[in-house]
């Protein structure tokens, strides 16, 4: 069977423009979805990478702005976005050296900026402008811009007038419409009304008609119930058959024959169930993000190492094998942060499985 990479010409590491927009037709007209892991440091992207990699899958490696600060370090001020452009600026260097020595396409996002934080998505875009001036490409694949908590209008229009700085570079823009509940990663909405988490299909046909003729470089995260972090069971009633009344509705609009024309994402992923993602996955969601399971499958490792080897990690000399005996080998980082890194690679391809992005390369 010929795989992704041969029938759609990608190679291995970032990729841009066309090649971003081909796979995510693939995925749509295929069924299959793309998990999209929040990183926070170089030991996050390898483990995700390497994921990725054992699965035979593509992968898509996203930043937000607190992941960005913290990939910059803590130590750095985060006035003015500082830390944050240059955090996510970072990463983006490092993900695209190392991306291609895993032999997997990589598609480099970033995740949620809503509109007190669009100082920082303009710095990443000074950057990716710079970066194609000297490349022919941006420095990112993709940016996600989530004006979701603003009035449609505002959003929709302001979303617009990025996708028109983003157009010549062939980046692709993520928008939001209808808010995401809960809380994760600095984006609280933990108290939105719950009529707020579901998106109207008018909105979609409105967000499709004024950003198809700027570029075909987008995307739509649209409320079908969504929440952020992990949940008891009932909590949250998720809707995913939604989107495949926005595909018909927006499908009727354009008298298209294609019965999906609309790429979806699907937010606050933690905790859903593998039918709800496969039913959302046939209804043209493509991307979907993964960050609270896999910020506690990162743990899972580190604590487990740790309280197996407690007594081997009280001081530098001294265990239970002797009073002299030396512990470096137990606290060496690159002993126990492999540990999570294992736990979390696990987590990812259990995913790519769910979303049946597994030995499609």
């Amino acid at each position: 069977m010929v795989g992704l990479m041969e029938k759609l010409g990608l190679k291995p590491g970032v990729i841009y423009g066309d090649d971003v927009l081909n796979l995510f037709k693939h995925a749509r007209e295929v069924g299959f979805a793309i998990p999209a892991i929040n990183v926070t440091s170089s030991s996050t992207v390898n483990a995700a990478l390497e994921g990725a990699k054992d699965a035979r899958a593509p992968i898509i490696l996203q930043v937000s702005n607190s992941g960005s600060a913290f990939f910059a370090g803590k130590g750095i001020s985060n006035e003015n976005q500082k830390a944050s452009i240059a955090g996510s600026i970072a990463a983006a260097h490092y993900i695209r050296a190392i991306a291609p020595t895993y032999g997997i396409p990589v598609v480099l996002h970033t995740d949620h900026c809503a509109k007190k934080l669009l100082p920082w998505m303009d710095g990443m875009m000074d950057a990716d402008e710079a970066f194609f001036k000297e490349h022919g490409t941006p420095l990112f694949s993709s940016h996600m811009i989530d004006l979701s908590e603003e009035s449609v209008d505002y959003n929709i229009q302001t979303t617009a007038k990025y996708l028109k700085r983003a157009a010549p570079w062939k980046q692709w823009l993520e928008m939001e419409i209808g808010i995401t509940g809960g809380e994760e990663d600095g984006v609280n909405n933990e108290d939105v009304d719950n009529n707020s988490l579901y998106t109207q299909p008018e909105d979609i046909w409105n967000i499709y008609e004024t950003l198809s003729p700027i570029s075909p470089y987008f995307s739509i995260a649209a409320g079908f119930g969504n929440v952020h972090g992990v949940y008891q069971p009932g909590n949250v009633k998720l809707q995913p058959d939604l989107l495949g009344k926005h595909q018909e509705f927006v499908a009727k609009k354009l008298q298209n024959q294609d019965p999906k024309p609309v790429f979806f994402v699907f937010h606050g992923g933690s905790g859903s169930s593998v039918e709800e993602f496969q039913t959302a996955i046939g209804h043209g969601v493509v991307k979907v993000n993964l960050d609270t399971d896999l910020q506690w499958a990162y743990l899972i490792g580190h604590r487990d190492y740790i309280t197996k080897n407690i007594e081997y990690l009280k001081t530098q000399v001294g265990n239970p094998d002797g009073p002299t005996k030396p512990n470096k080998k137990y606290y060496d980082p690159r002993v126990w942060v492999r540990e999570g890194e294992k736990t979390m690679k696990a987590r990812i391809i259990k995913a790519l499985e769910d979303f049946k992005a597994t030995n499609t390369l």
